[in-house]
């Protein structure tokens, strides 16, 4: 099951997008994506959201209030760098299309008021190259652990973090002692 999340500030778009995706069948290549579908109308939930859990791909408005698409992007690509992202905005700038590429590595652009079967379309896409990357990570990590450039227990970190982020860092005390999430 991939997990996408859809970000935008107005609900009705959020509402259509559900509708959308619980709807029509996600395939590229052949393969059928299950989609867990999690929506947030507030950037800052959606980035609180993407600290503790996995996403394969998020799909965001690109003009919302406190936080754009390309900030809220970015940052995601800085918490899960394996997850795709989508910028979904009736707002079409040049400038602002290249600031998405070059901040936060979008992987397409998608024009409001969007085609049903050209979206559904863009996310298997979206989804189908994340996995292709994905596996691309793991051969070259194994290719890596052959040649004694990594080691087992680096490996199995990596493939830790990749799962639930932010499971290998550890929040230190001033004392030294370990802080849990609920001290904070």
């Amino acid at each position: 099951m991939e997990k996408v999340l859809l970000v935008d500030d107005e609900p009705l778009i959020l509402k259509a997008l559900v509708r959308l995706l619980q709807r029509t069948p996600c395939l590229c290549d052949g393969r059928l994506f299950k989609l867990e579908l999690v929506t947030f109308s507030e950037p800052s939930k959606a980035l609180e959201y993407a600290q503790n859990h996995q996403v394969s791909l998020v799909i965001s408005d690109y003009r919302m209030p406190g936080m754009d698409g390309v900030e809220l992007l970015s940052t995601i690509k800085t918490l899960q760098p394996d997850a795709a992202r989508l910028i979904i905005s009736g707002y079409a700038d040049l400038n602002a299309l290249i600031n998405a590429i070059n901040r936060a590595h979008i992987y397409r652009f998608v024009a409001k008021p969007w085609n049903d079967y050209e979206l559904v379309a863009t996310i298997g896409q979206a989804l189908r190259h994340r996995q292709l990357i994905l596996e691309n990570q793991r051969l070259a990590d194994l290719e890596r652990v052959a040649r004694g450039q990594l080691s087992d227990s680096e490996l199995a970190v990596r493939e830790l973090e990749r799962e639930a982020p932010g499971i290998t860092k550890v929040n230190w005390a001033a004392d030294g002692s370990v802080m849990l999430d609920d001290e904070e």
